[in-house]
């Protein structure tokens, strides 16, 4: 007699309704299709917890089904990738240097990006503090040092309460997690828009360091099956929590299954996270002494639990595993054996390693480290083996899985029809304001654009130690990695990183491709305004139900926008290739019966520099100082803080040329170089105007140079003075001493690009625009930088 662990779940006897009416019992995220696809792939029908894993690792999340083909069209590869796209995280050589020791080392850059956007929406502050904890795993289980962390975060209308409180949520989860690890917090971005009233974003970027003789591989050897590979599980014990979570990120958000869907949200620990975290560097040492790094992979435990981080190790090379679930350490009596295989419990890990080295790795965390006396059933616990046969599950002697691991991870796969939608957008027609003081204030003001200090006031940016350039302070986070590595010279020690996250959905609203190309440029543009050269770049892909074809339009615009403005800005060091996109995340089904989210393509760009000693911030230094624009003022305020404050959205919305933005990056990141730059600022949100005004408040809005500057030479067309100041067409303004002014610009022509000179500082805390040698707007400083540093918080 089959038990309730080993349920066969007859899909091919069954009629559609009785099938979705099975799935729906089990709460098994699979369709009518793709229930009777497993029953053809297995040649009979499946158990039940292979349905369920199958309904997490075939999922949107896990699987990429929908978005695979169309993802293999973006640019990955570069001289200097160490590890692209495909395990748990991207590396990117950024030093290479003879070491104390005497030997040659590459050290990496290791990125990753996720997203956490269902959990998020239901439980705010566990599904944030969660998110950041699977992006520090995905960095750690390369074998590197996690060094940083980054936040771009989109919320609903800002007049709602619930709003508030899912916002002030995130914000403590983000906080209440990353803050007690020890990573600090080094850039992001927060958007407020309807159309997250019912689906939040919050993704998570996280930076990593490592030596090319550190790193460990997210699959085994290719050795593991001959020479029977052990699996060991570490961490937290598994229970109920985040059952689920995979298949809940690929399903639409209904209000009535709110209190349901809180089951699908993971539980953090933040302590016992760290005691893994320094427990596990020490074993990375240890295996690095005994030579022993390339006899072990390891993987984060994230969605689909122990499933995932086990059978997605060994299906590159068509190898399965036999694993025993009842050897799993669990936290709760009783657990079905589905929900120990599949859990989302956070504080997980699975390392496979040579039989010679499992007794070290378990006395490691049971013995040195006593992971049991920290919490409470946690362990290191052998459960099986690595096999050249089928990926199998058994609990107290039944099957409960027998299935080829490739097709538990890619069997489901979709070429989605598209296309788009019926829609016509037009430019507003209305006449100028007579006040712009009280345009400029209001927009300053604005959720979008006010200073995010209310947010990463909260957050740790200096533990570590090697922070340079805090958020707000500059267009990008700055970091010296490698400060704290003693066993390089301090020229190499200098080494820096930046990071930038970005995206405009209002922008998508009119194009998900410009909105998409526009925020891989004006990343480039933030890392670059340190002095930062583009480096390496991540997405995070947030879209709708692909299923529907307009959404999955969106989506495939959204991709084509990130490879064409990738490919049209090379590389400034590596000129043959673009900057390479080295690990990313889509997230899909961001919807309710309200409709989707606005298309978010989100990007995370790493910039290196060279020296950190040359990098600089947005705020105004020096008086007498000429103020430069790069890139004039086109007629693009489509989605623009100008028209929203109008009542408008606009049609034309910013549209990058690629040469010409390379060539404005190429600029400033030669004229920073070279010392002639004091100050800079890309221009976005809000325009020209916010750029200036931004650079005169400088991050903490307690600036004390004004300026004055002219508007008759900026825009490429005849433009109104609003259109001149609010325009968002990117580019650039740099503050230059007078004594590099000459040198700076020659830089300039040697590029190409148009020298715009606006103005200059001035010792008075006093701002004037003018056009035609007449005023058109002005104040005083501190009463600007007042609404500004206040915007959000008021708000909020």
């Amino acid at each position: 007699m089959t038990s309730s662990n080993s349920q066969i779940l007859a899909f091919s006897k069954m009629s559609d309704g009785e099938l979705l009416k099975t799935l729906a019992e089990h709460k098994i995220g699979l369709t009518a299709g793709e229930a009777r696809k497993i029953s053809d792939i297995l040649g009979r029908d499946p158990s039940l917890t292979e349905a369920i894993i199958w309904g997490i690792q075939g999922s949107e999340h896990c699987s990429y089904k929908s978005s695979r083909d169309h993802l293999k069209t973006l640019p990955t590869q570069a001289p200097h990738v160490m590890i692209g796209v495909g395990e748990d995280a991207g590396i990117v050589e950024i030093a290479e240097t003879k070491c104390k020791d005497g030997k040659v080392r590459k050290f990496g850059l290791v990125m990753a990006h996720e997203s956490h956007n269902h959990p998020s929406q239901v439980v705010p502050y566990e599904g944030a503090a969660t998110g950041v904890g699977g992006i520090v795993r995905d960095v750690l289980c390369m074998g590197a040092k996690v060094v940083a962390s980054g936040d771009p975060l989109r919320f609903g209308d800002i007049q709602r309460n619930q709003t508030k409180l899912i916002a002030e949520g995130v914000f403590d989860g983000i906080a209440g997690y990353g803050n007690p690890i020890g990573v600090p917090n080094l850039a992001g971005d927060t958007y407020f828009s309807p159309g997250f009233n019912d689906n939040c974003l919050v993704n998570v970027v996280c930076l990593g360091l490592i030596a090319d003789d550190e790193i460990i591989h997210s699959y085994v050897p290719e050795e593991a099956a001959d020479e029977g590979y052990d699996i060991i599980i570490v961490g937290k014990p598994t229970d109920n929590s985040g059952m689920g979570g995979a298949s809940f990120a690929s399903l639409e958000l209904k209000e009535e299954n709110k209190e349901a869907n809180k089951g699908a949200v993971q539980e953090p620990n933040p302590f016992l996270k760290r005691h893994i975290l320094e427990s596990t560097y020490d074993l990375f040492r240890l295996l690095k002494e005994k030579n022993e790094l390339g006899r072990v992979s390891f993987k984060d435990m994230g969605a689909g639990g122990n499933v995932c981080s086990t059978v997605e190790q060994v299906d590159r090379w068509g190898y399965g595993a036999d694993m025993d679930v009842e050897k799993i350490h669990v936290g709760m009596e009783g657990l079905h054996p589905s929900v120990i295989a599949c859990s989302e419990t956070q504080e997980r890990f699975a390392w496979m390693c040579h039989p010679s080295l499992t007794q070290l790795i378990v006395d490691h965390y049971n013995k040195k480290w006593a992971l049991p006396d920290i919490a409470s059933n946690a362990a290191a616990s052998v459960v099986g083996k690595v096999t050249h046969g089928n990926y199998r599950l058994e609990y107290k002697g039944e099957f409960l899985c027998d299935a080829k691991a490739k097709d538990l991870t890619s069997g489901l796969k979709y070429d989605r029809p598209y296309h788009a939608p019926e829609r016509t957008f037009s430019e507003p027609e209305f006449d100028q304001p007579n006040d712009l003081v009280d345009v400029l204030k209001k927009i300053l003001g604005s959720e979008n654009v006010a200073s995010r200090q209310p947010i990463f006031e909260r957050y740790d940016k200096n533990v570590q130690g090697q922070s340079i350039i805090e958020p707000g302070q500059a267009d990008a986070g700055l970091l010296a990695p490698l400060r704290n590595r003693t066993d390089v010279d301090e020229v190499t020690q200098k080494i820096g990183v930046a990071l930038s996250v970005d995206s405009n959905p209002r922008q998508a609203k009119i194009s998900p491709y410009w909105s998409a190309a526009n925020a891989v440029v004006e990343s480039m543009r933030n890392v670059a305004a340190i002095g930062a050269t583009p480096w390496a770049a991540t997405d995070c892909l947030n879209y709708g139900n692909p299923e529907k074809p307009e959404q999955m339009w969106e989506l495939v615009e959204g991709i084509r926008g990130i490879g064409d403005a990738l490919r049209g800005i090379k590389h400034k060091i590596h000129q043959d290739y673009p900057v390479p996109i080295i690990s990313g995340n889509v997230s899909l089904y961001n919807e309710s019966p309200n409709g989707s989210v606005d298309p978010s393509g989100v990007i995370g760009m790493a910039g290196r520099m060279e020296n950190i000693d040359k990098a600089i911030t947005m705020q105004l230094k020096e008086v007498g100082s000429y103020l430069v624009l790069l890139g004039k003022r086109k007629n693009e305020l489509g989605a623009s803080e100008y028209y929203h404050l109008m009542g408008h959205l606009g049609a034309n919305v910013p549209q990058a040329d690629f040469t010409q933005a390379q060539q404005e990056i190429f600029t400033v990141i030669d004229c920073i170089d070279a010392g002639f730059v004091t100050a800079c600022h890309d221009i976005s949100e809000g325009g020209l105007a916010i750029a200036l005004m931004e650079m005169a408040f400088g991050g903490n809005g307690n600036g004390t140079i004004g300026f004055e500057v002219n508007l008759d030479h900026v825009a490429e067309q005849t433009l109104r003075a609003d259109k001149k100041l609010f325009s968002e067409t990117g580019g650039f303004v740099m503050e230059i001493p007078a004594e590099h002014k000459q040198a700076a610009q020659k830089i300039a022509q040697n590029y190409g690009v148009d020298w715009i000179e606006l103005g200059k500082t001035d010792k008075n805390p006093v701002v004037k625009f003018s056009e035609n040698s007449e005023s058109i707007l002005s104040g005083a400083l501190a009463d600007f930088a007042h609404i500004w540093l206040n915007g959000l918080r008021d708000k909020l």
